[in-house]
């Protein structure tokens, strides 16, 4: 299963922190690991205390869950001091992860959750190795030093904190108005999002939309769509909000989500392949570009629809390695081939790329697979397709492509990544 860590503080109430955030990550279909920074004494009314956990015990829970658990995203909650911030700051530098900060330093009762010290470690250790910061106005006040109060501002707030290469949602809950408008800032660009403004957010709405949003790009979605599908949840979770003690009421974390089951299973078969893949495939099979295998969902109707690994599987210092998690999106040229070989197979979902050898296509003929060799140009990749299923009559087992001068290519093809393997092992 899909695994995601949290990194945040402990709610006596279980309404924010890390109980919050386990439940988000649930909802979505990830399992949630954690690290406990700091526990509090609070409620739906106030927070009457905080102990925070000592670096040295941060750093033991941090290295035991990274050195078992292979973790898709992680985020990062209250923090509460500079040196919790730098342990987990150079433990995570060394990790490639996607990593959301949830820059938290105040509590929705208006207790404070962070030292004197931590907003300079955050800014100099955490952001530079962040890829998304979700700061609310406040929050974005202190990070970007400056006071916010129009578009103006926001735009330039946020230019500000993701100027070392992170990208940044402003959350746009506390400004008036008829609507609620966030800011994602992304690549240097702006994106606005807007929804109806609901009652008062209640209690964890910040770390439960963070953890959406960890959980989500987990599960291998960019940034754009983690947001928008993340916000969407959050959104329900505060119109369900509900009451449990005398004060504050809390968001809702365990809201349903719709349509996702089928993305998350073709994920979860990637990873289990590219596993595989990574333990049976010597280098010489392995293209210099690198290899792939892809996954379409079923009646995928473009390569938004197709997953892959990211960045693709590559040889370096010997020791084939994945580049980036499995993703939709990342199909490259395989997700065009791949979508031409469904329309004439729709249960041929998956293809995958090797290097090209003459004893692989022998080794095929004698264990009664079928490869058909046409020239396949970058911009005619359907039509070149098209013509090698003809060739063949049906579609073929593996691709050729035989006008590639540099770096060949086989495209094997199957109907899943478990059947792939089975293809692959008969080759190998």
């Amino acid at each position: 299963m899909r695994t995601a860590l949290t990194v945040a503080g402990s709610d006596s109430i279980g309404g924010a922190g890390i109980q919050v955030d386990i439940k988000a990550m649930s909802v979505v279909g990830i399992h949630a690991t954690s690290v406990i920074t700091a526990v509090t004494a609070q409620n739906t009314q106030g927070v009457d205390g905080i102990f925070p956990m000592p670096e040295e015990f941060v750093q033991a829970q941090l290295e035991a869950v990274l050195k078992d658990c292979d973790i898709k995203a992680v985020k990062t909650g209250m923090l509460y001091n500079a040196e919790i911030v730098e342990t987990v700051a150079d433990i995570l530098e060394d990790h490639e992860v996607p990593l959301i900060v949830d820059p938290v330093m105040i509590s929705g009762t208006g207790f404070s959750l962070c030292d004197d010290d931590f907003v300079k470690a955050l800014k100099k250790k955490l952001l530079p190795i962040c890829e998304l910061v979700t700061p609310n106005r406040h929050e974005a006040e202190v990070l970007a030093g400056m006071s916010i109060k129009s578009e103006d501002d926001i735009t330039l707030a946020c230019e500000l904190i993701g100027k070392q290469g992170s990208s940044v949602l402003f959350k746009g809950g506390h400004l008036k108005g008829p609507k609620v408008v966030d800011y994602l800032y992304l690549s240097s660009e702006f994106n606005k999002l807007e929804y109806p403004r609901l009652n008062k957010a209640g209690h964890g709405s910040g770390c439960c939309l963070s953890a959406f949003i960890t959980a989500n790009m987990a599960k291998g979605l960019d940034i754009v769509n983690a947001v928008m599908k993340s916000r969407g949840l959050i959104q329900e979770s505060i119109a369900t909000q509900y009451a449990i003690g005398h004060g504050d009421v809390v968001v809702n974390p365990l809201v349903k989500m719709k349509g996702d089951t089928d993305r998350f299973k073709v994920l979860d078969a990637l990873d289990n392949a590219a596993a595989k893949i990574v333990d049976l495939v010597p280098d010489e099979f392995v293209p210099k570009s690198g290899m792939n295998i892809a996954y379409a969902l079923k009646d995928a109707a473009g390569p938004e629809e197709i997953a892959a690994i990211d960045k693709r599987l590559v040889v370096h210092n010997g020791i084939l390695k994945k580049n980036g998690p499995a993703k939709f999106g990342a199909a490259d040229h395989l997700s065009y081939v791949l979508l031409e070989v469904m329309k004439h197979d729709p249960k041929a979902r998956c293809i995958m790329s090797l290097a090209y050898r003459d004893d692989i296509i022998d080794i095929m003929e004698e264990v009664g697979m079928t490869a058909v060799s046409v020239e396949m140009p970058k911009d005619q990749i359907s039509e070149a397709t098209a013509k090698a299923i003809a060739i063949a009559g049906r579609v073929p087992d593996a691709i050729v492509d035989k006008g590639a001068k540099k770096d060949r290519i086989i495209r094997i093809i199957a109907r899943d990544p478990e059947l792939m393997m089975q293809k692959l092992d008969n080759i190998l």
